[in-house]
């Protein structure tokens, strides 16, 4: 087995300045092996690695760079020997991994080396690759940081910020160095893969290991990935072998673990790899407390083992119903099963419409026409096309009269639709800065849906943002609150809110919270979906759909939810159409209500 490797993204941890550690240096190349042994996927997988991060640093392609990276990332994750890989023609069957590619694999198999990959290294040393961790920091910019100012790592480039030194460089100064600062911040706290990157090496990896032990049974993914953590740190899959005996066996492929166990000892090894460890040690107190200890065997009654061939049956025996792998994350999920107060989840099967996608009139890759039967062969019942409004110039925002002729577009699609089938008229509505929305109130009063997001403008002070997003939020025309923190996963932070007093706001005026299920975001965070529901609030688990097969990040919303609690009651794109349409005639209705009111509130101001 290859040793586990490690990758820029995942296990670099650069930390601030002061006396807190500094681990040294990356070292990119793999160890020459005496005799000159062929390299094993670890080794070529650094390489690849390596190159990508050299093309991506020197201005090449930026696809092509990001290709070699992830290429590289799912190589280390093979179970099977490079040379088999590489003699069966199948290097292409990795994701990620194209004909291109596979020939490179190939010559450096065979070299131990990539021609010109030497020539790269000269031009810049390792410190300098490991500044393209740092989210928001261009290729561009760290070639000029280095050529210009000679700053060759992290740790330089962090002290030059703090103090001031790269204010000479002109668009060098308080507002990036701030920026620089932030993303260091970053780079230094949880990393991973996202959800659908991990998806992706997974799936390869089960295959991988099904055709190279085809009597093993019972792959099954575990770790974070399984738990819906919205980073995934530690690929972890179980498999049962029916001829193993004693404990479970644990095998590494780059940075993938497998856990190998015998048949009766299936359901709690799954439990002990899929954890976490503030689950494992909840359900470890609970046994004590009945007399019982929990170990990779499974339950003990002093020297007697109970049964643990599935999860079911170690749950069962210390008087707990099944948890969802989703909630085992502080322990407090133990506390709610004892007291039988665990939420019945949402899952993807409940969910009936597809409310927040794009079209090719403002940022998206499909038509109208496309998105809708793309919709429609995925068995839901009703999409609501939110385009992006006119302030969002740099994502094709539409214009008022724009606006009219999609939804005359839309409302020809209706009526040559089947009654089974709806497209409703929405927009992802801009926020302003003043809390304002994008379009005028005639023009709002068009959308049958309206999503308000924040594009811009992050920087202001938590009160001043929150008090923006209030704002909206306080207005009748608003159905959703969109991405509520802005944060993009591994790029971005979210900008600074008072998130009790939005989700106070949202469930005040009805207005149900995005759960945002583009991989990059998840947003809003599953740590706040309990106190949403606590408060009352309803949710919506949007895709954020720029294609049409990103109708699919769906998936990945609902991962969140159960991870937050959600029951398929409080989620508004639950409803079927006839619920759906109901929901949306009793907030127009709510609508002109408010509006009544407040014309009358003014005519007695004149008077």
């Amino acid at each position: 087995m290859s040793q586990r490797s490690r990758t820029v993204s995942g296990q670099l941890g650069v930390r601030s300045l002061g006396t807190r550690h500094r681990p040294p240096q990356l070292d990119y190349r793999p160890k020459k092996t005496i005799g000159m042994a062929k390299p094993d996927a670890a080794q070529i997988s650094k390489l690849l690695l390596e190159l990508g991060k050299r093309m991506e640093l020197e201005g090449g392609n930026p696809y092509r760079a990001r290709a070699y990276v992830r290429a590289a990332e799912n190589l280390s994750l093979s179970s099977e020997p490079l040379d088999r890989l590489i003699n069966e023609g199948r290097l292409t069957e990795i994701p990620g991994v194209g004909d291109a590619i596979a020939a490179v694999i190939t010559g450096m198999y065979e070299t131990g080396e990539h021609p010109g990959l030497e020539v790269m290294r000269k031009k810049a040393p390792p410190g300098v690759l490991e500044m393209l961790r740092i989210p928001g920091l261009k290729a561009d910019r760290i070639r000029k940081l280095y050529t210009e100012l000679g700053i060759a790592s992290v740790a330089a480039l962090e002290e030059a910020a703090r103090t001031d030194k790269l204010k000479n460089l002109k668009g060098y100064g308080a507002a990036f160095q701030a920026k620089v600062l932030q993303g260091i911040e970053i780079s230094q706290g949880p990393q991973g893969r996202h959800l659908h990157r991990a998806a992706v090496a997974i799936q390869h990896a089960l295959k991988d290991i099904a055709r190279a032990h085809p009597k093993w049974t019972n792959l099954t993914p575990a770790g974070d990935f399984r738990r819906g953590c919205e980073l995934v740190r530690d690929l972890a899959l179980v498999a049962v072998d029916p001829k193993h005996r004693g404990g479970t066996k644990m095998l590494s492929h780059g940075e993938l673990t497998l856990h190998l166990c015998s048949p009766d000892r299936y359901g709690v090894t799954l439990l002990l790899a899929t954890g976490s460890a503030g689950h494992i040690r909840a359900l470890a107190d609970l046994g004590k407390r009945k007399g019982l200890t929990l170990g990779p065997q499974g339950l003990r009654e002093k020297t007697r083992v109970l049964p643990a061939g599935a999860e079911e049956e170690v749950y069962a025996s210390l008087g707990l119903p099944f948890i969802p792998p989703e909630l085992r994350e502080t322990g407090e999920e133990v506390d709610w099963a004892l007291g039988g107060t665990l939420p019945e989840l949402v899952t993807q099967a409940d969910l009936r419409g597809v409310l927040h996608a794009h079209t090719t009139e403002s940022d998206g890759a499909a038509t109208l026409q496309e998105m809708a039967d793309a919709t429609r062969r995925r068995h839901y019942e009703y999409l609501c096309v939110t385009d992006h409004s006119r302030s969002a110039h740099y994502a094709g925002g539409l214009k008022v009269d724009e606006v009219a002729a999609q939804q005359k577009e839309i409302d020809r699609l209706n009526k040559s639709s089947s009654k089974d089938f709806h497209v409703f008229k929405g927009t992802e509505c801009d926020i302003l800065a003043d809390g304002s929305l994008d379009y005028s109130n005639d023009v709002l009063m068009t959308f049958d849906l309206v999503i308000a997001s924040v594009h811009s403008k992050f920087r202001m002070s938590k009160k001043e943002q929150t008090d923006r997003i209030v704002r909206a939020i306080e207005n009748p025309h608003t159905t959703v609150l969109g991405h509520v923190t802005g944060r993009q996963l591994l790029r971005r932070p979210g900008y600074e809110v008072d998130m009790e007093r939005i989700l106070k706001a949202c469930a005040k005026h009805g207005v149900a919270i995005e759960i945002n299920a583009h991989p990059w975001r998840l947003d809003m965070d599953w740590r706040w979906c309990r106190r949403a529901l606590e408060l009352g609030c309803m949710f919506s688990i949007d895709p954020d759909a720029h294609s049409t097969n990103e109708i699919d990040n769906i998936r990945w919303g609902v991962l969140i939810a159960r991870k937050g609690g959600v029951p398929r009651e409080r989620v508004i794109s639950a409803l079927n159409l006839v619920e759906f349409k109901a929901h949306l005639e009793a907030r127009k209705h709510q609508r002109r209500s408010t509006g009544k009111r407040r014309l009358e509130n003014r005519s007695k101001k004149r008077r």
